[in-house]
């Protein structure tokens, strides 16, 4: 009798241990736009500031109503910033260029389908924008604390629907608000951006 007690406590003990070592799945944020669903895998281990900063954002819903507003075939799009009339939302303080610790980390490039943060050329101005890679764009990963080699944190990747990020790569694009070149001339609107482990 006893050693069946004893049994059944350590077959308990076993999995309360296995569940404790089991690994938390990255967070997913599934974009629904006017060119169709994607889904993109964040990853909070490699890029732990900029993926909260990004995921903050979607929390407050910051990114429902905004445009694709950039887009270059070849290179990438960019999103994240501008309303349908081309007002440019307002956004919370930039934070902190963690391109080096994403570097240490193994973390992810700008490879065909990550997402990265876009800036100006003060390397620590990354707020809301956000952009794809549609190439593999290596000259804008990290390479050093130098005004040509900072680059840019990519932080996820595009993990479900890459046929819409393709689709939206090759939107006719002209003059639009206050840009002279490179906006959609049929405007590509994020429509939701909801945190979830969903799927299109």
């Amino acid at each position: 009798m006893m050693s069946s007690l004893l049994r059944g406590f350590l077959t308990l003990l076993c999995c309360f241990a296995l569940q404790g070592h089991a690994e938390t799945p990255n967070p997913q944020v599934k974009f629904v736009t006017s060119a169709g669903e994607f889904v993109v895998e964040l990853y909070p281990d490699k890029a732990p500031k900029t993926t909260e900063n990004f995921l903050t954002y979607v929390r407050e819903g910051h990114y429902n109503g905004t445009l694709f507003h950039r887009v270059i075939n070849n290179f990438m799009i960019q999103g994240g910033g501008y309303d349908a009339k081309y007002n440019e939302k307002n956004t919370r303080p930039p934070i902190k260029h963690e391109g080096a610790e994403v570097k240490a980390n193994g973390g992810p490039r700008n490879t065909v389908g990550t997402i990265a943060m876009a800036r100006t050329n003060n390397p620590h101005s990354a707020s809301a924008q956000f952009f794809i890679n549609v190439k593999d764009n290596d000259f804008l990963d990290y390479q050093a604390p130098n005004p040509q080699g900072w680059g840019y944190v990519a932080f996820g990747k595009v993990v479900n629907g890459i046929e819409v990020i393709n689709r939206i790569k090759l939107t006719p694009t002209g003059p639009g608000g206050p840009f002279p070149s490179d906006v959609p001339q049929t405007q590509v609107v994020i429509q939701s951006a909801k945190i979830g482990r969903a799927h299109v």
